[in-house]
């Protein structure tokens, strides 16, 4: 039974892909890719069936050599029973989340995303949309970050090594 995340942000365009691409591309990297599978979504509907944003394709591109793949969804209820993991890219869709689980059943299983950063000091993964190049690349460093420590926090649930 391979162990399953769900990167979210708002639109499902920007961070949440970029994170979905870049834990794959570490996932693959690490042969492990029958062990963990990835998916993305978004809270709102903004974006349903978009591509990832071309910025932030752009700057995967540049900075790691992987084109973004997939198209937004929107996140469901059904969402917390399907995935392991749920990471939230920032504190407000954190709280959109949780306020979708009313039981309180399935919250130990949300996060930040930044949560497993090690080398990044951030508590949110900023949003780039509105802001310019820089913000692209900065957002691909902290997800890769993230993404790398994430990777080992699940090689520890999976194994019981710690």
């Amino acid at each position: 039974m391979p162990y399953k995340l769900l990167f979210v942000c708002l639109g499902n365009i920007c961070r949440s892909p970029s994170a979905e691409n870049i834990m794959n591309h570490l996932i693959e990297q690490a042969g492990l890719s029958d062990k963990i599978i990835c998916d993305s979504a978004g809270t709102s509907s903004y974006h349903i069936g978009s591509p990832p944003d071309r910025r932030m394709n752009a700057a995967a591109v540049a900075k790691l050599g992987i084109t973004l793949r997939g198209r937004a969804r929107q996140f469901i209820k059904a969402d917390f029973q399907e995935f392991d993991l749920i990471l939230a890219m920032d504190r407000d869709n954190y709280d959109d989340i949780i306020a979708l689980e009313t039981t309180g059943k399935y919250h130990d299983k949300v996060h930040l995303m930044c949560e497993f950063c090690s080398r990044h000091k951030l508590k949110e993964v900023p949003d780039p949309y509105y802001g310019g190049t820089e913000g692209f690349n900065q957002v691909i460093d902290l997800l890769v970050d993230a993404c790398e420590g994430l990777l080992e926090y699940v090689r520890e649930q999976e194994t019981g090594d710690s």
